[in-house]
């Protein structure tokens, strides 16, 4: 006992409870109210596994029998809604994302519509909503069509809320500041209605880590890298170490892995050499699998067969078959080369040639170390695609502040000093750079 009290101590001090300021002025952006594709099918359903509407069915607002996911997926497609904002409303009105058993009345009015503070939900004239599909879609039609809508046209939503216009909630006056906080008031009139949407929305979904971050759950062993909205378990330490930088593993509460659906989990260092029942052998290049064109090849080229790791086609259907390796693939397991003539440097890996066009990107990706060839050893390599500074780090140059994360082959500016702070980040894993090699990178939107 004591010692779990001085885990939950611990805890505490490390993770604590998660706050956030409530402006009512502002509850969430226009992007974020009407972002479709924030969520996919797959995230969607994740959300709904924590209680009973992962496997709940029932009719449709057409009365065709779907279940839960595909109700709200449709929901968010066709009314321009984003589904992140369906779910909150439906914790927000009948708690029904985490309610392991809810009543037929909780689903029947599942996201309040129709439904006024004076209204009985027995009166006949609202029973034209009961039902949850009828509830999601009407929800997310009156949102866009009728509030979004009438702001557009008219500058307000019922008559009072739009952005810019001064209304009395709940004996206070809000100003919303754009149409989403708008079309929220006039779903929901009262402070403490959108406080619980705000406070839902921020433990859900405040921190979006971008595609590449690794994290980790304090207290335990696992590691995650962000892909994409998914988390991809890392199943070793040396897959780890073959593919990311240990040093910017992320500590974050569970919870906030928990937001996060899994995704193919990364089970083998990269370059591993795979045989499948068949006796099928494979180089492993990041998600890529190369066969060898025999057995024969794969000895011939120097390769033992106590390298070879044993799968059955299951743990292989995650991953795209690439070229095949021949006795004339070169570079196997990769090589960074340096150019005699002008010092430009080259991956070579697997019979192809990367340009790596900065030294700050050959230090980052491989050390910098790198054996000088002649161009034409190089030129026997078949082009293909630059490589850029690896997702996840953090980078800026001496002469600007500002700070950048890599992710999806872009560099996105981080806001500010304490967003800085709220992902976790470390100061000292950001790496000065030079100009020109943030220069060959996209930018990004600002992680806010």
């Amino acid at each position: 006992m004591k010692k779990l009290v001085i885990a939950l101590f611990l805890a505490l001090i490390l993770f604590p409870a998660r706050t956030f300021a409530f402006d009512p002025n502002y509850l969430i952006s226009d992007w974020d109210f009407t972002d479709i594709f924030a969520l996919d099918f797959n995230q969607i359903q994740h959300y709904l596994n924590r209680g009973f509407l992962g496997d709940y069915q029932t009719e449709d607002w057409e009365g065709r029998v779907r279940y839960a996911t595909d109700i709200i997926w449709r929901a968010a497609q066709t009314r321009g809604i984003s589904p992140k904002v369906l779910l909150v409303m439906l914790q927000k009105e009948q708690s029904l994302i985490e309610d392991d058993s809810p009543t037929q009345n909780q689903l029947n009015w599942a996201m309040g519509y129709g439904v006024c503070d004076s209204c009985s939900k027995s009166d006949s004239a609202i029973q034209r909503w009961l039902g949850f599909g009828k509830q999601v879609n009407s929800a997310a039609m009156q949102l866009s069509d009728g509030y979004l809508e009438d702001i557009e046209n008219y500058g307000v939503a019922v008559g009072k809320y739009g952005p810019g216009v001064p209304a009395v909630i709940d004996n206070t006056t809000v100003t919303p500041v754009n149409a989403a906080t708008s079309a929220l008031y006039a779903y929901t009139p009262h402070l403490h209605g959108n406080e619980n949407f705000v406070e839902i929305w921020d433990r859900w979904f405040s921190t979006n880590y971008p595609t590449g971050s690794l994290l980790q759950a304090a207290g335990q062993a696992g590691v995650y890298v962000i892909e994409y909205g998914y988390k991809r378990p890392i199943h070793s330490w040396s897959a780890l170490l073959s593919r990311f930088n240990p040093n910017l593993i992320i500590q974050v509460n569970a919870e906030t892995l928990d937001n996060y659906p899994d995704g193919t989990a990364i089970d083998f260092p990269n370059y591993s050499m795979l045989q499948d029942q068949n006796d099928q052998i494979y180089l492993l290049v990041d998600d890529t699998l190369r066969p060898f064109e025999s057995t024969d090849t794969y000895h011939k080229l120097g390769f033992k067969d106590d390298e070879l790791n044993p799968v059955n086609s299951h743990d292989l259907e995650s991953y795209e078959i690439g070229s095949p390796v021949s006795l004339s693939t070169a570079s196997l397991t990769g090589e960074l080369v340096k150019l005699s003539t002008n010092s430009a440097y080259f991956y070579l890996q697997g019979g192809y040639r990367h340009p790596v066009l900065t030294e700050d990107i050959a230090k980052i990706r491989f050390g910098g170390m790198a054996r000088t060839v002649s161009p034409s050893e190089v030129e026997q390599y078949t082009e293909s695609e630059k490589l850029l500074i690896p997702d996840g780090n953090l980078v800026k140059t001496p002469s600007d502040p500002t700070v950048y994360i890599v992710t999806e082959g872009e560099i996105r500016p981080i806001a500010s000093e304490s967003t800085f702070n709220s992902f976790g980040w470390q100061w000292s894993d950001i790496i000065d750079v030079s100009p020109e090699t943030l220069a060959i990178h996209r930018v990004g939107d600002s992680i806010n």
